[in-house]
């Protein structure tokens, strides 16, 4: 009965998850209705559209089926920036390795890990372009990289049947009491400040090396990434920074 047309999601009500599927530059608008059909099959409701090429469109409204209120109310952003500004975790899927690693994570672990912390802020899900994935300046903006295990004959997976499998491990991770949170993490656009201010601050004293400065900056804050510094963590960094431009200024 799955592909039947009166087939309706019958589990748990899941549309209260604060987890949000993120897509990046969508080529086929028909992998957008596909989306929106896999994440109601599974309760989930956030879609968000970075740059999709065609969108709105007949094609994914036709593929979405019974999910075209997921269509209805996606939001559509210019940059990724702007869709996980408001997210405290944000996990890339990838299944390249890059020069700069983030921590790897399964689909399993990565939709427990999604499921505890969104009942304190938003949770993003990235999926990148159907052709080329994310683009590394994407997957640096990640704090986990998320890699579905598949046959290393054909790794490849459809954008729709990807998102189904997160979503579905989501779904199963939602069934069972989330470990607790214990402490608030900051959101991205928190992040962002604070790299904005430690590449300031490390330019002034000199710290930059002015011939390679992007990849001392990229170390740096897939550093900080990779550490998932608290809120508490990160205002204490803050405040050296502040403390030490004072000292430099003087």
């Amino acid at each position: 009965m799955i592909d039947s047309p009166g087939f309706y999601y019958t589990g748990p009500n899941l549309m209260s998850l604060n987890i949000r599927i993120v897509l990046i530059k969508t080529w086929h608008p028909g992998n957008i209705g596909a989306v929106a059909r896999a994440m109601k099959n599974m309760g989930l409701a956030q879609l968000v559209l970075v740059d999709p090429v065609d969108f709105p469109s007949a094609e994914a409204t036709s593929r979405a089926g019974q999910a075209t209120d997921v269509l209805a109310n996606a939001r559509v952003v210019a940059t990724l920036a702007e869709a996980i500004a408001d997210c405290a975790l944000v996990i890339g899927t990838s299944a390249r390795d890059r020069s700069i690693p983030l921590p790897a994570l399964s689909a399993e672990l990565s939709a427990q890990k999604a499921v505890a912390e969104q009942s304190e802020s938003p949770v993003a899900i990235v999926f990148g372009r159907e052709r080329m994935g994310l683009h590394n300046d994407e997957i640096q903006q990640c704090h986990f990289q998320l890699n579905i295990d598949a046959s290393p004959d054909y790794p490849v997976l459809n954008l729709s049947q990807a998102v189904q499998l997160v979503c579905y491990e989501i779904h199963k991770a939602s069934l069972i009491a989330p470990t607790a949170v214990p402490e608030a993490y900051p959101l991205h656009q928190e992040l962002t400040l604070f790299q904005e201010h430690l590449a300031g601050t490390a330019h002034a004293i000199g710290f930059i090396n002015d011939r390679h400065p992007g990849q001392v900056l990229e170390h740096l804050q897939s550093l900080f990434r990779r550490a998932r510094l608290t809120r508490k963590e990160l205002s204490l960094l803050r405040g050296f920074l502040t403390a030490v431009d004072k000292t430099h200024s003087k």
